[in-house]
C-alpha cells in the first residue's frame, strides 16, 4: 500500500463479507483520485461483486483493471447507468463535479458512494438533498480518515462503551504531503478542488460530529492561507477552524499540505478526544521516531494509562454496513443527515474563512 502519498492511500483489510457473490453488485466511475481504489477494496472487502469500470481516460482503466482483474470496461457512462444489476456507483470525480454526478446516478436508480469532499458549493448540496428525498437512493460520502482508519473505529467503540464519558472537546490535526509533481492540474484550481477546508477539513468535521455525537454545529471561526507554495497561487496550504456543536462539545481542527519529506509517511494525523471522565489520543498514520506503523490508540481514564496497538485488529465496518443498508433501507453505516451536515459545515467554514499569510 502506498504510504507516502495521500492521494493514493487505499486500505486493505481482512475480507468480512455480508452478502454473497453477486448479492450486491457496483461499479466504479470518474477515477480522478487515487481514494477510489480504497472505496473499491472496501466494498469487495464487504462482499460487493464489482462489475464495471469507466472513465474517459483509458491508461487510468488500464491501471484499475490491473489491480481488479475480471472486472468490465464500459464504453460510457450510460452503459454501467443503465445496467439494471448495477446497485451502486462508486467515484472519485473531480471535486467540483461530484455533487452533479451523485445526482445523475440517483436519478438513474442507484445508490452512489463518492470520495470526500463530497460537493465544493452550498448549491450542489441541496440538489443532492432534493434528489435523495426525490429517488430514494443514498448518497454517501467516503469520509476515510474515520471509516478506513482502524484506530478510529476503536475510538469510536470506546466512547460508545463510555470509556471518557461525554466527549466535551474535539482537537483534529489532517497534516498531508504535498507532493506537488503528482497532483493532477485541477488539484490547484481553487474552483475544482473547493479550498482546503472545503477538502480535507471535511474528514475533521465529519469525525468531530460523530465522536462528539452531535447533530449540528456552528462555525466560530476560520481561516486558510498560502504559506509556502506561491507558485500555485490558487491552493490553500493551511487551513484551521474552529466549531461548537449543538450538545455543547467543542471543536478546533488543522489541516494542511505542509508534511516534511522527512516523515516516513503522507501525514502525522492525529486526533484528541477529550471527555469527562478521561481522554483518547489517536496517532493514525505513524507514532513517530518509535513506530512507523499505524493506528495507535492511547487510552486515560479513572482505570489508569494504556497504549493499544490496534493495527489489524478492528477491521472497516462501514463497509458492510453500507451495503446491507443500501440493501435494507436502514442508516447503520451512517445516515443522510450526518453526511450531509458534515458536507454543509466545511462548505461554511470555506465560505467564510479569513485568508492568513
Amino acid at each position: 500500500m502506498q504510504t507516502k502519498d495521500g492521494m493514493n492511500y487505499a486500505p486493505q483489510g481482512k475480507p468480512q463479507p455480508v452478502v454473497g457473490s453477486g448479492e450486491f453488485v457496483f461499479a466504479a466511475m470518474a477515477l480522478d483520485h487515487g481514494h477510489i481504489y480504497g472505496m473499491c477494496n472496501g466494498l469487495q472487502e464487504a462482499g460487493g461483486t464489482l462489475k464495471w469500470v469507466y472513465d474517459p481516460d483509458e491508461a487510468k482503466v488500464a491501471a484499475f483493471l490491473a489491480k481488479y482483474p475480471g472486472v468490465r470496461a464500459a464504453s460510457s457512462e450510460q452503459e454501467i447507468l443503465q445496467d439494471a444489476e448495477v446497485q451502486l456507483v462508486a467515484a472519485a470525480a473531480v471535486p467540483n463535479l461530484r455533487g452533479p454526478l451523485g445526482v445523475k446516478v440517483m436519478e438513474h436508480g442507484k445508490h452512489y458512494f463518492t470520495d470526500k469532499t463530497p460537493f465544493t458549493a452550498l448549491e450542489q448540496l441541496e440538489e443532492a438533498r432534493e434528489a435523495v428525498v426525490r429517488t430514494g437512493r443514498k448518497y454517501a460520502v467516503y469520509y476515510s480518515e474515520r471509516l478506513h482508519v482502524e484506530s478510529a473505529v476503536f475510538a469510536g467503540q470506546l466512547i460508545a462503551d463510555g470509556a471518557i464519558g461525554r466527549v466535551v472537546q474535539v482537537l483534529g490535526l489532517g497534516p498531508h504531503r504535498l507532493n506537488a509533481p503528482s497532483r493532477p492540474s485541477w488539484f490547484f484550481e481553487r474552483e475544482k478542488y473547493g479550498g482546503i477546508l472545503c477538502d480535507i477539513g471535511s474528514h475533521q468535521i465529519e469525525q468531530f460530529l460523530f465522536f462528539a455525537g452531535c447533530k449540528d454545529a456552528k462555525v466560530l471561526h476560520s481561516k486558510v492561507g498560502n504559506y509556502r507554495s506561491k507558485e500555485y497561487p490558487e491552493l490553500e496550504d493551511f487551513g484551521d477552524a474552529t466549531l461548537v456543536g449543538d450538545n455543547g462539545a467543542t471543536n478546533y481542527f488543522r489541516v494542511d499540505w505542509l508534511t516534511p519529506d522527512g516523515l516516513s509517511t503522507w501525514g502525522d494525523g492525529r486526533m484528541t478526544i477529550l471527555g469527562t471522565d478521561g481522554y483518547i489520543e489517536l496517532r493514525k498514520y505513524v507514532d513517530i521516531a518509535r513506530d512507523a506503523s499505524g493506528d495507535h490508540v492511547y487510552l486515560v481514564n479513572g482505570e489508569g494509562e494504556r497504549h493499544l496497538h490496534v493495527k489489524g485488529q478492528v477491521g472497516y465496518p462501514f463497509f458492510g454496513q453500507l451495503i446491507l443498508d443500501c440493501l435494507n433501507g436502514t442508516e447503520k453505516a451512517m445516515t443522510q443527515a450526518h453526511t450531509f451536515k458534515a458536507a454543509e459545515l466545511c462548505l461554511r467554514a470555506q465560505l467564510q474563512a479569513e485568508r492568513v499569510e
